[in-house]
C-alpha cells in the first residue's frame, strides 16, 4: 500500500511544476532586464530634456541611434551561427590544445566582423586616433622616464594637461603605445590591432583559468557563451579590451602557477606578478582584478608560489615608484580631474542604477537567467566558478558605488563583465544552441542599430 505522504500523484506533479516555473522564472528575469534597460533611456531622455547634460545621445550607452550595416554584416552573421551550429559539440569533443586554438581565431574572427559593421575606417582606423585619445599624446613623451616623472603634473585639467583617456589612467596604457610607435608600429591601424589581437584572448584565459581549477568541463561549456558575449561589440576596438586580455591572462597565470607546485610553477606564478602589477597602471579600476586573484590563491594555498606572485609585482610597482609615479597619487588626482569634467553634471542617482542596464546589454539573457539558477541552485555550479563569477559581481558594484563610473560602463567594464560568461555554464547542455543564438542575435542588434563611440 502508497503511504499518503509518498503517493504517485504527488511525485509526479512536483518535477512538473517545476518545469514549468524554472522557464516562467526565465521569461521573468529577461523581462525585468528589458525593463531596467527601457527605465534607463526613459528617465535618460528626461534628463536630457530637463537641461541635464548626461553626455549621452542615447542613454544609457555611449552611442548614437544609427540603423546601419557594413562589410562586417554578413561575416559576422556567419560567424555567430558558426558558433551556435558548431561550438557547443566542439567545446566538448575537441582535446583542450586544438579547442583553444580553434577559439581564438574564430573570436578575433567575430570581434572583427562587428568592429567592421561600423567600417574600416571608423571601426579600426580612427578609433584609438582622435584627439581625446592616447595616440594623439604620443609626440610628446621624448623618454619614458621623463614621461613618468612628470605624469601626475598634466592630470588635472589646465593648459598642458593630458588628453582625456590619459589622464584619467596610470601611465601604463600610454606607454605601451609609445612603446609600439618606438619599434615602427605607430598609428591608428596597428594600436587596434593589437588592441583586438590582445582582447581576444581574454575567453580562452578565463577558461584556461577554470581548467587550472580542475574545473574543465566548466570551461568547455562555458566557452561558446564567451566567444558570443555582446560584450564583443565594444570589445573591438577598445583599449578596455586589451586591459581585459592582460588582467584574465594575469589571473589565468596565477592559478597555473599556483596549482603546479614545482619550479616552473614558480616561475609562472612570478610572470603573473608582473603581469597583474602592469595590470594596476593600465587603468586604475583594475585593482578590483584583485578580487579574482584573490579567488585564485584561496582555493589553491600553495605559500610558495604566492609570494613568487607578490614578488612580481612588486617588482613593478618598486620600478613605476622609482621612476617617478606614485600610484595612490595619480588616483587622487584622478578623482579630482574626473569631476573637473563630464562627470560633474552627470547626476550619481541615475547612474548608480543605469549603469546596470549598460551590463544587462553586455552580459545578454544568456548571462541574466544563468544567474538566476545558479543564485536558486549555487551548487549547479563548482566552487572556482561560483566565487569567480562572485568576484566579477562585486567588482562590477564596488566600481558601480564608487562614483567614478558614470556612464560608458559598457566599455570600461569590460575586464569584469567578460567573466559573466562563466555562470552560463549551468545551462542545460540542450538548451545551449538556443541561448547562444539570443547572445549573438542581441550583438547584431545593438551593433546595426546605433553606432557606439568611445
Amino acid at each position: 500500500m502508497t503511504e499518503l505522504n509518498q503517493s504517485p500523484s504527488t511525485e509526479h506533479v512536483r518535477p512538473s511544476w517545476r518545469a514549468l516555473l524554472s522557464p516562467l522564472s526565465d521569461l521573468l528575469v529577461i523581462l525585468g532586464g528589458a525593463l531596467l534597460v527601457w527605465r534607463a533611456w526613459v528617465i535618460g531622455e528626461r534628463l536630457l530634456a530637463r537641461g541635464v547634460d548626461i553626455y549621452l545621445d542615447l542613454p544609457p550607452l555611449f552611442a548614437s541611434w544609427a540603423p546601419h550595416t557594413g562589410p562586417g554584416t554578413v561575416p559576422a552573421i556567419l560567424l555567430a551561427l558558426l558558433v551556435i551550429i558548431s561550438g557547443p559539440t566542439l567545446a566538448a569533443r575537441l582535446r583542450w590544445g586544438p579547442l583553444l586554438a580553434v577559439t581564438y581565431p574564430v573570436t578575433l574572427g567575430w570581434m572583427f566582423s562587428l568592429t567592421m559593421i561600423e567600417g574600416w575606417n571608423f571601426g579600426v582606423v580612427t578609433k584609438l586616433s582622435n584627439p581625446k585619445n592616447y595616440l594623439a599624446e604620443i609626440d610628446r613623451v621624448e623618454t619614458v622616464s621623463s614621461m613618468l616623472s612628470g605624469f601626475t603634473e598634466r592630470i588635472l585639467l589646465e593648459p598642458g594637461s593630458w588628453a582625456v583617456h590619459v589622464s584619467g589612467h596610470p601611465p601604463g596604457v600610454l606607454m605601451v603605445f609609445v612603446w609600439m610607435d618606438r619599434i615602427g608600429l605607430g598609428g591608428g591601424i596597428a594600436a587596434s590591432v593589437m588592441c583586438m589581437l590582445v582582447g581576444s584572448t581574454t575567453v580562452l584565459s578565463i577558461a584556461t583559468t577554470l581548467r587550472a581549477l580542475g574545473e574543465e568541463h566548466v570551461a568547455r561549456a562555458m566557452l561558446p557563451f564567451g566567444v558570443l558575449l555582446p560584450g564583443m561589440v565594444w570589445m573591438g576596438v577598445s583599449a578596455d579590451a586589451m586591459f581585459a586580455g592582460v588582467a584574465a591572462c594575469g589571473i589565468a597565470l596565477l592559478a597555473v602557477g599556483t596549482t603546479r607546485g614545482d619550479r616552473l610553477g614558480d616561475l609562472v606564478a612570478l610572470t603573473s606578478g608582473l603581469l597583474l602589477g602592469f595590470t594596476l597602471y593600465l587603468s586604475y579600476g583594475l585593482v578590483l582584478v584583485g578580487l579574482f586573484a584573490l579567488v585564485v590563491l584561496a582555493l589553491t594555498r600553495r605559500l610558495r608560489p604566492i609570494l613568487f606572485a607578490v614578488a612580481g609585482v612588486v617588482v613593478v610597482v618598486v620600478l613605476f615608484t622609482v621612476h617617478g609615479f606614485w600610484w595612490l597619487e595619480g588616483y587622487e588626482l584622478v578623482r579630482i580631474r574626473y569631476y573637473q569634467g563630464i562627470a560633474d553634471t552627470r547626476p550619481y542617482s541615475y547612474f548608480v542604477w543605469a549603469n546596470l542596464a549598460c551590463v544587462v546589454l553586455v552580459a545578454g539573457p544568456a548571462v541574466l537567467v544563468s544567474l538566476r539558477r545558479l543564485a536558486t541552485a549555487p551548487r549547479r555550479l563548482e566552487l572556482g566558478a561560483r566565487l569567480l563569477t562572485v568576484a566579477a559581481l562585486v567588482a562590477i558594484a564596488a566600481a558601480d558605488l564608487s562614483g567614478m563610473s558614470k556612464a560608458e560602463v559598457e566599455r570600461i567594464w569590460l575586464p569584469f563583465t567578460m567573466w559573466l560568461a562563466v555562470p552560463c555554464a549551468v545551462l542545460p547542455r540542450g538548451q545551449h544552441r538556443w541561448w547562444l543564438t539570443a547572445q549573438a542575435v542581441l550583438a547584431l542588434l545593438i551593433n546595426h542599430l546605433v553606432i557606439t563611440r568611445w
